[in-house]
């Protein structure tokens, strides 16, 4: 472990300074929070407000110290690997702690108060019962979406809805419902589970009043005023929908003239705004009780937030490359099926590529308190560079009276598919258009666009 390399990085929610080991509280806090969340590093021997390294006077007094007060202070027993550090002339201890298998782990001892800590940020939080029911559940491997929901059978559920979402793509037979695990054996019984109930339950916001979606437009860049609002109580793949037409509703367009063609080009691009939300309901926190999903439309962004901290073991880090752990095996099945999700880690992704060919800021992913947030910024922060397969795409183009998908296609030497996403974007950063009756139209053309689309508010 090179401490260089680690002092690059600032604190946050893997990385903790401390100046010394004097206080054990602060101590067992952050290792506790490290092993129940994403794992993390505590560097003694550093000042936490400046960086500056002092080092640990006795080195090895101290190692031997920090054991003992995370050995009684923890339970159950928690091993981190201690690690000596030098640096000039002194030295620096590096506790290394990682994602635990027993969680929840809590603190016993000491001058903390006693309890499971998560961490937020670059902060120690305690867990309140139902985070630590969350976190052992994610220990056992067990999804809060999976559990039987004993006192409901299969007539508790709606399935002409199942069928709406899923009949385009899969037959629901009895056998189907097992499969994707709407319906479980329990003592004997076929019951609906936790996940069928959130999704397709006749009287589903009765076990869970906090299973909608609140969406707001609100007036400048705070919460004082509302414009518009709506509460979404619907099933969710409906929900999704119509909050996805709230925001189409209450968000600006800029219009581009293309030859005779006036087209509209949305403030901010479709296919980020419905990966946000879809993202939003699949993986929320369905155990935590006290907020619905919310969907705010300022001035200046949209926040889309739903209850729930990262699943064990991931960071935002995770996030942004494309790791992903599902929280909601049931729903994600199920969103899976019905073509509202491709992959699993793929949505933020495309959701970013989307923003930042559009010339947007880039997507604040965050956790706040308790809660994961989204950010989409509407400030244009000037086009995205073109790499050379969108400069041969252009050029294809240009001087043709339109092309379509699988001529762009065989002229660029990609396949079809791979072709239309790169046309997705193109469109969405202004810089081609599509002409069709429909979208399914097998005659649907691309264009260059003959300027690029001026965004701003009526």
């Amino acid at each position: 472990m090179e401490l260089a390399d680690l002092m690059r990085q600032t604190e946050g929610k893997t990385l903790e300074f401390k100046r010394d080991a004097s206080s054990a509280g602060p101590i067992l806090r952050t290792v506790c929070a490290f092993a129940n969340t994403a794992g993390g590093t505590l560097l003694i021997g550093i000042e936490d407000r400046t960086g500056d390294v002092l080092g640990v006077a006795d080195p090895l007094d101290t190692e031997e110290r920090l054991a003992s007060i995370i050995a009684d202070g923890i339970a159950p027993t928690l091993v981190p690997d201690i690690e000596l550090i030098p640096w000039r002339d002194t030295r620096v201890i590096a506790v290394r702690v990682y994602p635990g298998p027993s969680r929840p782990y809590r603190v016993t001892s000491g001058s903390a108060q006693p309890g499971a800590y998560v961490r937020i940020g670059s902060t120690n939080r305690i867990a309140d019962d139902v985070l630590a029911a969350e976190l052992a559940r994610g220990a056992r491997n067990e999804g809060f979406d999976e559990i039987p929901v004993p006192e409901l059978e299969q007539d508790a559920l709606d399935l002409d809805a199942a069928r709406e979402a899923l009949d385009s793509v899969r037959e629901l037979r009895p056998r189907e419902l097992k499969t994707l695990r709407l319906i479980t054996e329990h003592q004997g019984r076929e019951v609906a589970t936790t996940g069928a109930v959130l999704m397709f339950g006749r009287n589903r916001l009765d076990q869970f009043p906090d299973a909608w979606i609140q969406v707001g437009r609100f007036k400048g860049c705070d919460k004082t005023t509302v414009i518009d609002s709506a509460d979404l109580n619907e099933y969710p793949v409906r929900a999704i929908e119509h909050a996805i037409a709230f925001v189409t509703r209450n968000t600006s367009v800029a219009y581009e003239i293309s030859g005779t063609r006036r087209l509209e080009v949305p403030e901010y691009p479709p296919v980020a705004v419905r990966e946000a939300i879809v993202n939003a309901v699949v993986h929320a926190d369905y155990s935590q009780r006290g907020a619905p999903i919310r969907i705010a439309i300022f001035d200046d962004r949209i926040e889309i937030t739903s209850p729930g901290i990262l699943v064990a073991g991931l960071t935002i880090a995770d996030v942004l490359s494309g790791v992903s752990k599902l929280r909601n095996r049931v729903i994600g099945r199920v969103f899976r099926e019905a073509g509202l999700i491709e992959q699993w880690g793929s949505g933020i992704q495309r959701m970013r590529e989307a923003c930042l060919t559009a010339g947007l800021g880039e997507p604040l992913i965050e956790e706040v308190a308790t809660t994961f947030r989204v950010t989409l910024f509407a400030t244009r922060t000037g086009a995205r560079p073109l790499d050379a397969l969108d400069e041969a795409t252009l050029s294809t183009l240009r001087d043709t009276d339109g092309l379509s998908t699988r001529e762009i296609a065989e002229r660029i030497n990609r396949t079809p598919r791979a072709t239309r996403t790169r046309l997705q974007r193109l469109i969405e950063a202004g810089l081609v258009v599509e002409i069709g009756s429909a979208p399914n139209d097998p005659h649907r053309r691309y264009y260059v666009a003959e300027e690029p689309a001026r965004y701003g508010r009526d």
